[in-house]
């Protein structure tokens, strides 16, 4: 047997004096190769995928298999690899799932050509030709008659296949845990498809897609701290954009009545479990519709996607999340009187709620431009948010913390604004738009003046998309949902860093 009977795994691969070890006699093989040709060639050309290879042939015997002598051309990394003298059992991965391949020194050619297969490394990657059979155990494996290296693997592979458990490793080196990690490239495979099944519910509405600037000369459409860069040419400072909402109700005014954008979005604040300085949002925008209506078509976008993956029941931050349910709906306001009733009638007091804020929160600091809204909001998230573990639309948020949004018609001071919650998360923020340039004035200047006295996440005044709105734009609704935490849900992931590629990280 070869001291290459060995799979990869759950160790954290280590600047090690055996690692290094390790990595000379890799060298030291790839000097080999190097001289007796190419080291790296671009040649090999495959045929058939893994995938593809046991969705055709996996219900074929071996007397059929013989008969017909099915010729394969894969590639793939080696994963595991048996040698028994003259033959040897090699499994490959490629994209799409693993195959064995059986190396027999005979029907390679001879010892010249299947002598250095033994030195052979696990992460090499290689081509093989041969046909298909099944081995004594029943296994559908490609008995080889070529077979090339293609790339050399000059770093050694984690110990054992169960995938990397060293977290840190795994998001430093995502490379690695995609290797080694089945249930990781499961989850990026889901990722790709909530954004597919996203973009046709979408669609399927008759939205068009549309890309906005993320280098911006005004920032806005969010309470975020903004990214800086400048321009050397123009001399000028600009920020990648914490949201693209503003760009988007400007194609509304231009007469683009349903749009919408999947993109990234930057905000300079902390990182934690669901929480990442870049992430990706979609943001949707219907004219003549209203926040009800942006609340069924969220509602019914999620449960679509939730379809399109097979999935109705989701176990979620120890929740069991019931997608087929409608969806709850209730006032914040309500919601916090439920566990506050002392504070019910007086959700625009604003002595009152400071006073409860100050009394009922640890380590409460209010910023001191607050209002009544904004203690009412501090109550609901401390109180009610943790809480909302089945998918629940709050409503009617206070204006005074809904800068963007249509007031209501029947009460001032709240808006016709909503935020989906699910196991205490929020996924998704919508409103009715607030299309009135006069009104917006106003709401932009308080912006201003709360960023004067020093809250960092206030925008400030975007005489442009003023001027837009002086052009009149239709009654509408829009709706941001954070792909990233709707895929952390759908795959039971309980950090944002699980669903990113390749997460920010602390450097090294």
């Amino acid at each position: 047997m070869s001291d290459n009977v060995v799979e990869p795994g759950t160790q954290k691969p280590q600047a090690t004096a055996q690692t290094s070890e390790q990595i000379l006699v890799r060298r030291e093989k790839l000097k080999r190769i190097r001289e007796a040709g190419e080291a790296y060639p671009n040649t090999w050309r495959t045929d058939h995928t893994t995938a593809e290879i046991f969705a055709r042939f996996e219900d074929q015997d071996t007397s059929h298999l013989e008969e017909v002598g099915h010729r394969v051309s894969v590639a793939g990394r080696i994963m595991a690899h048996r040698v028994m003298g003259k033959s040897s059992f090699v499994q490959i991965q490629d994209g799409s799932g693993r195959i064995q391949l059986f190396l027999n020194r005979d029907e390679l050619g001879g010892p010249e050509v299947y002598n250095p297969t033994r030195k052979w490394d696990l992460g090499d990657i290689v081509g093989a030709e041969g046909v298909l059979f099944r081995t004594k155990s029943d296994e559908l494996s490609v008995r080889v008659s070529h077979i090339e290296m293609v790339s050399k693997c000059l770093r050694p592979l984690p110990e054992k296949w169960h995938g990397l458990s060293d977290i840190e490793t795994r998001y430093r080196q995502r490379y690695v845990d995609l290797m080694v990690t089945p249930e990781s490239r499961e989850t990026f495979r889901t990722r790709s498809k909530v954004v597919s099944l996203l973009r046709q519910g979408l669609e399927s509405r008759d939205f068009i897609e549309v890309e906005t600037p993320m280098l911006q000369t005004q920032p806005g459409g969010a309470a975020a701290r903004p990214f800086t860069t400048h321009h050397n040419a123009l001399d000028m400072e600009l920020f990648l954009r914490i949201a693209p909402e503003l760009y988007l109700k400007r194609l509304l005014v231009g007469g683009f009545e349903r749009v919408f954008e999947i993109n990234r979005n930057f905000r300079n604040e902390g990182l934690d479990a669901t929480h990442n300085p870049e992430f990706t949002m979609v943001e949707f925008y219907q004219a003549y519709a209203d926040f009800s209506d942006a609340m069924d078509t969220t509602e019914a976008l999620i449960r679509g996607i939730g379809d399109g993956l097979g999935v109705t029941l989701v176990e979620w931050e120890g929740v069991d999340i019931d997608l087929s349910k409608p969806f709850r709906r209730i006032r914040l306001d309500e919601s916090v009187f439920e566990k506050l009733p002392e504070v019910r009638g007086h959700a625009n007091d604003k002595a009152l709620l400071a006073t409860v804020c100050m009394r009922v929160i640890e380590n409460f600091k209010p910023l001191i431009t607050w209002k009544a809204g904004h203690y009412l909001v501090a109550l609901f998230e401390e109180f009610v948010e943790p809480e909302l573990d089945q998918p629940t639309f709050i409503t009617h948020y206070p204006v005074d913390v809904s800068p963007l949004a249509r007031r209501s018609n029947d009460e001032p001071t709240v808006t016709d604004r909503f935020e989906l919650f699910v196991a205490g998360r929020e996924i998704a923020n919508g409103f009715s738009e607030l299309n009135d340039p006069d009104d917006q004035r106003g709401r932009f200047v308080a912006q201003a003046q709360a960023k004067a006295a020093g809250d960092l996440e206030a925008a400030g005044i975007d005489e442009d998309y003023l001027r837009a709105l002086e052009f009149g734009m239709p009654p509408a609704a829009g709706v941001g949902i954070g792909v990233d935490r709707l895929v952390m849900m759908l795959t039971g992931q309980h950090s944002i860093r699980d669903v990113l590629l390749f997460p920010h990280m602390r450097p090294e």
